[in-house]
């Protein structure tokens, strides 16, 4: 079992709590590697080298920050192999995708990065007035365990170029894939402080960060809940904030659909990754004249849905990530079961990790647990309509606003998308790009992850008044 260490002032130290975190495989519950878990005393020296390294750094051109940048990224891509199975190791991601959908679908968000940002104007000059755009300083981004890749590079490599430095702490679920940051910071010379890795438990290292008076910005992905406390935290010293929280997200299919290809379209958002998705289109809003055929199509597809070892090639999607996960997807099923109609429910296998099938339930309520609440796993809800009004009313009754499918005829889909309260709206096979912004509304989140829009979360604006 390897045992890792922090990454202060570009340097491998002990920490000084003396307790460690297991790193557990959700396929095997076996225990593959011990991280740290840090204490305040850690904290404090990661953001004191952060704070100390932020005036040169904020100092660095543009130009010398992207070389940095550009240095990691090599690092990066030609480990991309050891990568991916860091991530089916430590997440439970199959095989069949982890490295195309959590590793090299990323390096498409640094390359728009650095394209972006070498074209960047930093001042903006009006008649009278400049506006300038300055870094916001020391940047706690504190990162999920579902994409543990991903949710990094969307965090850090914006908040560098912009001139930030960065406390980074990963999810004490899937913690070893962020040490290929460390390894790539010191492959690049990225100078010492500029990436500091905390790891440890959120309530702990976490809190800590959101209180501390020198972190001037919090970047959080994670459940609703955990960016509420985050937020209130802090804000008690005012704090920048960007946070990508929850979803619960509506497919709707209207009549003259594809039928097939929606139902299809929309379990892909479901059950790959094991529903571990914040944008996951789990309730499917569907027309009621059509109940049978759209049923009938949901068990079908269901069937083919294969899940099981991460390793085996065949498979759609692997384990949920730990036991607590698997007891809250296993209560929502029972009470989905109370709540609504069981449509499919496949086989639970005969493996030692966190497995659960894929769930359907028909005749859902939208005003249902299992219709408002984030489940965070393979089950979807299908929820019937009479009218297109009564499918945007039941679209946008939720506190929720990240991530939805519309699927129909182009025109009509167009129209109702444009009565969606959500950050990002798929028309049937429209492809998503990562120069789009990303973020939702409501209790969604706060503020836009992607291209320029990611970049712009990083900086503060300074007017200067001139004759």
């Amino acid at each position: 079992m390897e045992k890792y260490n922090l990454f202060l002032d570009g340097k491998w130290v002990d920490s000084k709590s003396n307790d460690w975190i297991t790193v557990e495989n959700p396929a095997t519950k076996q225990v593959i590697a011990k991280v740290p878990a840090s204490n305040e005393e850690d904290v404090n020296i990661a953001v004191e080298g952060a704070k100390k390294a932020l005036t040169g750094w904020r100092k660095t051109s543009m130009e010398d920050r992207v070389k940095y940048v550009e240095k990691m990224l090599e690092y990066l891509e030609d480990k991309t192999d050891e990568i991916t199975d860091v991530i089916i190791d430590e997440l439970g991601s199959v095989v069949k995708i982890t490295k195309q959908v959590h590793v090299n679908s990323y390096f498409d968000h640094i390359y728009d990065f650095i394209n972006i940002a070498k074209e960047m104007d930093m001042v903006d000059r009006y008649d009278g007035y400049d506006v300038y755009k300055e870094p916001v300083g020391v940047v706690a981004c504190l990162t999920p365990w579902n994409f543990p890749f991903g949710q990094i590079i969307k965090k850090i490599m914006p908040a560098f170029l912009m001139g930030n430095t960065v406390v980074l702490k990963p999810s004490q679920s899937t913690p070893l894939t962020a040490y290929y940051f460390a390894r790539a910071a010191e492959y690049a010379n990225l100078p010492a402080g500029v990436l500091q890795i905390v790891t440890g438990r959120g309530g702990e290292v976490g809190n800590v960060l959101a209180t501390h008076k020198d972190v001037n910005m919090i970047s959080f992905t994670g459940s609703t809940k955990g960016g509420k406390e985050v937020a209130k935290l802090g804000f008690d010293t005012v704090k920048r904030l960007a946070l990508e929280l929850g979803g619960k997200s509506p497919s709707i299919i209207l009549e003259g659909a594809d039928y097939k290809e929606a139902v299809k379209l929309t379990l892909y958002g479901v059950y790959p990754n094991t529903g571990q998705a914040c944008s996951s289109k789990t309730r499917l809003l569907a027309p009621r004249k059509d109940k049978e055929e759209l049923e009938g199509i949901v068990i079908e597809l269901s069937k083919n849905f294969k899940y099981g070892d991460p390793r085996d090639q065949k498979n759609h999607f692997g384990p949920l990530i730990n036991q607590n996960a698997l007891d809250k997807v296993k209560k929502y099923i029972e009470i989905g079961k109370e709540e609504a109609t069981l449509l499919y429910e496949g086989e639970y296998p005969d493996l030692e990790g966190y497995y659960v099938p894929p769930v359907a339930f028909t005749d859902v309520d939208n005003k249902s647990r299992i219709a408002q609440e984030e489940i965070f796993g393979p089950v979807v809800s299908i929820v019937y309509y009479d009218s297109v009004e009564e499918a945007i009313e039941l679209a946008n009754d939720t506190i929720y606003g990240l991530h939805a499918l519309i699927c129909g005829p182009e025109d009509k889909a167009l129209e109702v998308a444009k009565e969606i309260q959500s950050g990002q709206i798929i028309i049937n096979d429209g492809a998503r790009t990562h120069r789009a912004p990303f973020g939702g509304y409501k209790q969604s989140g706060l503020g836009r992850e992607g291209g320029i829009y990611g970049l712009e979360e990083y900086i503060e604006l300074k007017t200067l008044f001139h004759n």
